[in-house]
C-alpha cells in the first residue's frame, strides 16, 4: 500500500506491504523505492517491507537545498515513528547505505541489523568532493546528459549490454527528478561525516554486499572496513558492479532474506 506522511511540511511517500518483522529498504542517487518492487514481491510474505522514497527522489518532495544524511535519516525515522516500528533491519543502496548508516548512529536501539548494499562508511576525500561540485555543475547544464550516461557506468561494464532495459528503466526513474533535488542529493553527500567510529562500535549484525566490478567502490579498500563489526557478514559478488540487486538479483535477495530472518531470530 502505497502512503505517505510530512516531514517538514513536504510529503514523504512510501511503501508497506506484508506482515512480520520490518524490513525497510532504502535505494540509492538517482533511484526511488520502485528498485525494490522485485524483491518485496518476495519479502513481503515473510516481512513487513517498507520501501521510502528518500527527500527529492521518487515521489517524494524536495525538503531543502541540501539533503543532508542527518535529514534523510530524520524523514526514515518519521516514516518508522507513522507506521508504529520500533525493530528493523535496514538496508540502504550506496547513498541509502550512507543514510543508513546515519540513522543507525543515533537509533542502532531500533535496529536488529543493518545491510550495506554497496556503501560504506567513509566521508568523501578531497577528490570526490571536488568531483561532488564538478558533477552539480554538470547537472545544472545538462541534467539529461548526465543522467544517461551515470546510470550505465553503475554496471559491470564487461557485462552492461545484458542490462539494456534494467538501464533504460532506472534512467526513466531519474529523468523524474527535477535538478535542485539532484544538487540537494548531490551535496548531502558531499558534506556527510564519516562514520568509520560507529562500525567500530556497532552491536548489531552488519552485511555488506560488495560487488568485485564496482568502480565506485572497489572492493578491496571495503573488505578492511566491512570485517570491523563485532558482528560481521560479507556477500562478495563476481562480475557484479554497483547493482547487485539487478546484476545479482537471486543472490542478493537470497542473502538479504536470510540475514534478516537471522537478526530478529537471534
Amino acid at each position: 500500500m502505497k502512503k505517505s506522511i510530512l516531514f517538514q511540511g513536504r510529503s514523504i511517500v512510501y511503501q508497506a506491504s506484508g506482515n512480520g518483522p520490518a524490513l525497510v529498504l532504502l535505494h540509492g542517487f538517482l533511484e526511488s523505492k520502485a528498485i525494490w518492487d522485485s524483491f518485496t514481491e518476495i519479502l513481503q510474505k515473510q516481512f513487513t517491507v517498507i520501501a521510502i522514497d528518500l527527500p527529492g527522489h521518487g515521489e517524494s518532495q524536495i525538503v531543502e537545498s541540501k539533503h543532508s544524511m542527518q535529514l534523510m535519516a530524520d524523514a526514515v525515522k518519521a516514516v518508522l515513528r507513522n507506521e508504529n516500528i520500533s525493530k528493523a533491519v535496514l538496508t540502504g543502496h550506496s547513498m541509502g547505505g550512507y543514510v543508513a548508516l546515519q540513522f543507525a548512529v543515533e537509533n542502532e536501539t531500533m535496529l536488529n541489523g543493518l545491510v550495506l548494499f554497496h556503501s560504506h562508511a567513509n566521508a568523501d576525500t578531497d577528490e570526490a568532493r571536488e568531483n561532488r561540485h564538478r558533477t552539480i555543475d554538470i547537472v545544472n547544464q545538462n541534467r539529461a546528459s548526465f543522467i544517461f550516461h551515470f546510470i550505465p557506468d553503475l554496471f559491470d561494464q564487461n557485462h552492461v549490454s545484458e542490462y539494456t532495459a534494467e538501464i533504460t528503466r532506472l534512467q526513466g526513474i531519474a529523468a523524474l527528478m527535477m535538478p535542485d533535488a539532484i544538487i540537494a542529493a548531490l551535496a548531502g553527500m558531499r558534506d556527510r561525516v564519516g562514520q568509520q567510529h560507529y562500525m567500530l562500535q556497532s552491536k548489531i549484525p552488519v552485511l555488506s554486499i560488495l560487488g568485485k566490478q564496482d568502480s565506485r567502490m572497489p572492493y578491496k579498500q571495503l573488505i578492511p572496513q566491512a570485517l570491523i563489526p563485532s558482528h560481521s557478514e560479507i556477500l562478495l559478488l563476481e562480475n557484479v558492479g554497483h547493482m547487485g540487486f539487478i546484476e545479482a538479483a537471486d543472490k542478493t535477495l537470497w542473502a538479504l532474506q536470510h540475514f534478516a530472518a537471522r537478526c530478529f531470530k537471534g
